[in-house]
């Protein structure tokens, strides 16, 4: 599986790629025909510092920040873009102000929440929310309705992959999108093409990473 990985590139920052890797999978909710491993940009510190400069730049100028809610492990991105929002200058709408970083949890009912002492950042506050990948539209279902619940406002969307013309009433800042990669596919588990020409998976994949079956 991992032999036939290759990455792609951000052209005006190359430190800032995407690992790929071709195969079956399963998030358990839909299947792919790519595994995109975007460990690197969420773990190390200096690509991930990239990573939030490149987001911050459509709101720099022109969006009020107060929260940044940050999905599937992209809390070191979070800190870095909130610092990028902070910096000092006349044109930095956000400067002189204070930016707080969370994280929502999901309550026994698979709902996410936030804890009580938190909520007081989500109430009326613009938010930026911050993912990995929108591609399926479940994670992004969820973290809009629970931000909506609380009465946060949504001042952008930013992610690392972006599936083309999925949810287009949105505006999506990011980093790479499905035309990087013409041939991915999501699939509904049954109706999903690869298991139908008899492809079995090749491993169970998440936010965190994948396991092999």
């Amino acid at each position: 599986m991992e032999e036939n990985a290759y990455s792609i590139s951000l052209e005006k920052n190359p430190r800032i790629s995407i690992k790929v890797i071709p195969g079956h999978f399963s998030t358990g909710f839909f299947h792919t025909n790519y595994y995109l491993d975007v460990s690197t940009l969420k773990a190390n510190a200096l690509v991930a510092r990239d990573v939030a400069r490149e987001l911050a730049i459509p709101y720099l100028s022109s969006a009020l920040v107060e929260t940044i809610v940050c999905m599937e492990n992209t809390k070191v991105i979070g800190a870095f873009m909130a610092e990028e929002l902070l910096q000092d200058g006349t044109a930095v709408m956000n400067s002189g102000g204070e930016i707080h970083v969370v994280t929502p949890m999901s309550n026994t009912e698979g709902n996410l929440t936030f804890y009580d002492n938190e909520i007081e950042w989500i109430a009326n506050k613009h938010i930026i929310l911050l993912t990995t990948t929108i591609s399926s539209g479940r994670t992004m279902g969820r973290a809009l309705d629970c931000l909506s619940y609380y009465g946060g406002r949504i001042a952008g969307i930013s992610t690392l992959f972006y599936l083309s013309g999925f949810m287009p009433d949105r505006p999506i800042n990011t980093l790479f999108t499905s035309d990087d990669l013409p041939d991915y596919r999501i699939f509904v588990s049954s109706e999903c093409a690869l298991c139908k020409s008899g492809e079995k998976l090749d491993a169970i994949i998440s936010s965190e990473g994948y396991k092999k079956i």
